[in-house]
């Protein structure tokens, strides 16, 4: 069945009682293995993984699953993109670090930024002036612990070897 109203992505979306696919997303509504109840699952064009997974309601009947409609669908495709969207955060938030040291009466900031590079793993480390000027960068081993005693050596070094 093919759904196309104002609201809706421009995209083509399609949608049955158990499944629903539109905006790169498919929604299935499946057999809940753990329970006699249902699950619905949101999975992302290409992945092989379901980004999200949800208890999903009983029928009238109670024993075959409530039809999915598409504020249903919109529902689910928002709780899939806000998940998609702390799992970007955390990952960038792991590849990069920041520190602020006292040095000669200056406030300095160290940056570590991992690169996202399997073939070639490492990372930069780049000192930040008071006004924002870089004053220095240096690669290291993508491992480099960066806390301000190994930024306050760094610095103290003259941004040599880190």
């Amino acid at each position: 069945m093919t759904k196309n109203t104002s609201d809706q992505a421009d995209d083509e979306s399609e949608g049955d009682a158990r499944r629903w696919v539109a905006s790169g997303f498919t929604a299935q509504v499946i057999k809940n293995e753990d329970d006699e109840g249902w699950a619905v699952t949101m999975t992302r064009d290409g992945d092989a993984e379901p980004v999200l997974v949800s208890p999903w309601t009983m029928g009238r009947d109670k024993k075959n699953p409530k039809p999915l409609d598409h504020t249903d669908f919109k529902t689910l495709l928002k709780g899939a993109q806000d998940v998609l969207t702390r799992h970007e955060a955390q990952a960038r938030a792991r590849r990069h670090r920041s520190v602020t040291v006292m040095a000669e009466g200056e406030a300095i900031r160290v940056d570590l930024n991992v690169a996202a590079d399997e073939d070639d793993p490492h990372a930069l480390l780049t000192a930040w002036g008071p006004l924002g000027d870089k004053l220095a960068e240096r690669r290291v081993a993508p491992d480099f612990k960066l806390s301000s005693a190994s930024a306050g050596r760094w610095i103290a070094g003259g941004f040599g070897d880190a």
